[in-house]
């Protein structure tokens, strides 16, 4: 059996029917979703059973960490006192691929009675969730990548699909940005990556810092003592003017003229990569360093007066990838 071609056409599939999709969508509709949970001044929940509760899960989890308040409720247990959990300003979003899952039909008329807005997600909007619902959002598929065209596999993708899509043009109308999500997932590598900042891991105090004039013997000693693999070179006014490598002086060295009695700044590199803000993400200071590739990147203020220094190493030992 040739697995791969299998493969190959389980994918080809799902994603012919989500080009599919793309191209039939209603985009009025997907408006007036996002309009009503933008309007919304409760939460958005979303219930659903069988593999539609298990895509509806994950879609409220999406919302919920990308700035839509939002959480699952199964049908079964709101019929059985949990129902209690949908406020007055609460919108449903009910996905049933054939708009006629007995457990959520059974709580439709009490979603009904209480006002609360629905949005269906099936493939029928004569079925009984598309009559009941105000938005309808089509996930009908022409073919399952199931070989028997029966268990939940295209329309199962698709719906995780419209859920994206509802997720994302909500985080766009909400400008939602890098700094929003990171406020929302602060544990584990993700949180890292998006939530800690320069400032939380800048050297600031016993900087390894000489004046322009200084020795070059003399400053390697205090490079040594710094711990970083550089020396911080600072004009009088306490302005940034260069910064003396490892590197630096090993290029140095190859010089014929070379001489420990030079000026540590003639032989340091002018106009080092610094930053200016401290509140820049550490993933973003990363990318900076990898790009220019260096190790030690220079933190000044606005007037270039030096601030504190980030290096590779720190960032790497904070777990930021």
């Amino acid at each position: 059996m040739n697995f791969n071609n299998i493969a190959k056409e389980v994918l080809e599939t799902e994603a012919n029917e989500l080009k599919l999709a793309a191209e039939n969508i209603k985009s009025f509709e997907i408006e007036k979703a996002i309009d009503l949970i933008i309007s919304c001044k409760g939460k958005l929940i979303v219930t659903g059973v069988g593999k539609s509760g298990l895509v509806g899960a994950k879609i409220a989890a999406t919302f919920a960490s990308t700035g839509t308040s939002s959480f699952f409720l199964h049908p079964t247990e709101a019929m059985h006192g949990d129902l209690g959990m949908i406020g007055k300003d609460d919108i449903v979003l009910a996905i049933s691929y054939s708009g006629e899952s007995e457990e959520l039909i059974q709580l439709l008329p009490h979603l009904k009675r209480f006002d609360i807005p629905l949005i269906a997600m099936a493939n029928n909007y004569d079925s009984t969730l598309g009559r009941y619902s105000e938005i309808f959002l089509d996930i009908s598929v022409g073919k399952e990548a199931c070989p028997l065209d029966t268990a939940p596999t295209s329309s199962t993708t698709l719906t995780m699909a419209m859920g994206d899509v509802l997720a994302v043009c909500l985080m766009k109308e909400r400008d939602f940005k890098k700094e929003d999500f990171a406020s929302f997932h602060p544990g584990g590598s993700l949180g890292k990556k998006l939530f800690i900042k320069v400032s939380d891991l800048l050297k600031e105090e016993k900087l390894p810092i000489v004046s322009r004039e200084t020795k070059l013997k003399d400053a390697i000693v205090i490079m040594s003592e710094g711990r970083i693999g550089s020396v911080l070179i600072t004009k009088d006014n306490g302005e940034l003017s260069s910064v003396l490598s490892d590197g630096d002086l090993r290029r140095a060295l190859m010089n014929p003229n070379f001489s420990m009695e030079c000026e540590v700044d003639s032989i340091a590199t002018k106009n080092p990569k610094t930053i200016n803000d401290k509140n820049l993400l550490a993933s973003d200071a990363l990318k900076i360093i990898e790009d220019y590739k260096i190790q030690l990147l220079v933190v000044v203020d606005k007037n270039n007066r030096l601030v504190g220094v980030l290096h590779i190493h720190d960032l790497i030992e904070a777990g930021i990838k």
